[in-house]
Formats: C-alpha cells, sequence, structure tokens
C-alpha cells in the first residue's frame, strides 16, 4: 500500500500541463470572426482545418508541457510582469504564414498594436528565467482563423493565397481588451478544450 501511495504522489508530481499565455475576445468578435470563416470556407480551394470561433485568442507566449509544480512560479512571474492596462485593438485584413508553403491563416489587428507587443514582451521578460526560450521572432499580432493541411497542393496553396490577398469583408467589431490569462489547453479528439488558471491583473 505504501509503494502505490509513493507511485502516486511521484505521478502527481511527474504532471504535466499544456499551457499558454493568452488575451481572450469579447463574444461579439468571436461571432464576427466565425462570420468571416463561413465566408472562407465557401470560397476555398483547400478543405482547411479551422480553429472554432470560441478558441480564438490572442496568444501572448506559448509555453507547451510544462510540470505542473513549476505553475505557482509561473502564476507569481506573470502577476508581478502584467500591470492595469486597457487596449483598444480591431480586426484588420487577411494574411498567412508560410509564404509559398502557406500553412496558416489569420486575420491581423490594429490599433493599440505597439502597446500589445510591449504586453507580449514584459511576459516574455519575466517568463525567460524560469527556463521558457525566448521567441526567436518578432510579436505578430494577429488571430489565427485556421491551418493549411499538409496534403494540400501548391497549386491549392497559391490560389488560397489569392484569395486571402483579394478577400474584403465587411467591417468587423473593435474590442477593448483588459486582461491576460494562463490557460490551460487540453488537446479532445473534437478540438482543444481551455481553461483559465489564473489571470491578470490580479485584484491589488
Amino acid at each position: 500500500m505504501a509503494d502505490r501511495r509513493a507511485a502516486s504522489a511521484e505521478g502527481d508530481r511527474s504532471k504535466r500541463l499544456r499551457l499558454f499565455v493568452a488575451c481572450e475576445l469579447p463574444d461579439d468578435v468571436r461571432r464576427a470572426l466565425g462570420g468571416l470563416q463561413d465566408d472562407l470556407r465557401r470560397l476555398s480551394p483547400v478543405r482547411l482545418r479551422w480553429v472554432r470561433p470560441e478558441s480564438v485568442h490572442v496568444t501572448l507566449k506559448f509555453l507547451g508541457e510544462v510540470e505542473e509544480t513549476r505553475v505557482d512560479a509561473i502564476t507569481s512571474a506573470l502577476a508581478t510582469a502584467v500591470e492595469p492596462f486597457e487596449l483598444r485593438l480591431r480586426l484588420a485584413k487577411l494574411g498567412g504564414f508560410g509564404g509559398a508553403r502557406l500553412r496558416v491563416v489569420w486575420v491581423g489587428l490594429d490599433g493599440d498594436v505597439a502597446p500589445l507587443a510591449s504586453l507580449a514582451g514584459r511576459v516574455e521578460g519575466a517568463l525567460t528565467p524560469l527556463g521558457f526560450p525566448p521567441e526567436r521572432r518578432p510579436f505578430a499580432a494577429h488571430l489565427t482563423l485556421a491551418r493549411v493541411p499538409d496534403q494540400a497542393s501548391p497549386e491549392e496553396r497559391r490560389e488560397l493565397a489569392s484569395l486571402i490577398e483579394r478577400h474584403r469583408f465587411e467591417p468587423l467589431p473593435s474590442m477593448i481588451l483588459t486582461e491576460v490569462h494562463l490557460v490551460r489547453s487540453v488537446l479532445r479528439p473534437g478540438g482543444s478544450v481551455y481553461s483559465r488558471i489564473a489571470s491578470y491583473p490580479q485584484p491589488g
């Protein structure tokens, strides 16, 4: 019995959580993104893997698989880094990552983009001493809408890139962001399920 308890305790200590730091979106923005995805779904030359509108967020830092025992240090670092803020942002044009090997479709953000990048930098700076490598690429203010499947042909990718370049959509709602969240992601067959672990700035 003692051996089983020790094994269980060891298992609990080694539990790993998939974590990221992000700002969540207002419901009206998510609904608008769902409508934009519907438009693109009808026009796309390739069957894309869509991000559910309720799962779209402004990612500030992806942490990956993290031992649960490190969560307290992460939450403490973020509490120090994130001070009260108010960012006014609006959805801008469509874009893609990957160049000729297009792999991600996104919608960009306009407005308080520089303060948003500064916020991401403070999050980065707080977590780097804990062993999380800093991002090599500059922060890009965007919301991921869909991912291109690996089996898509070069021609399909070119057609999709052309669609992204020329597509115009109705003005989408603006938003005000005031919170950062440490979020856990659990991978399920129907897609990732997210749950908040902590929110910032913390009441003080």
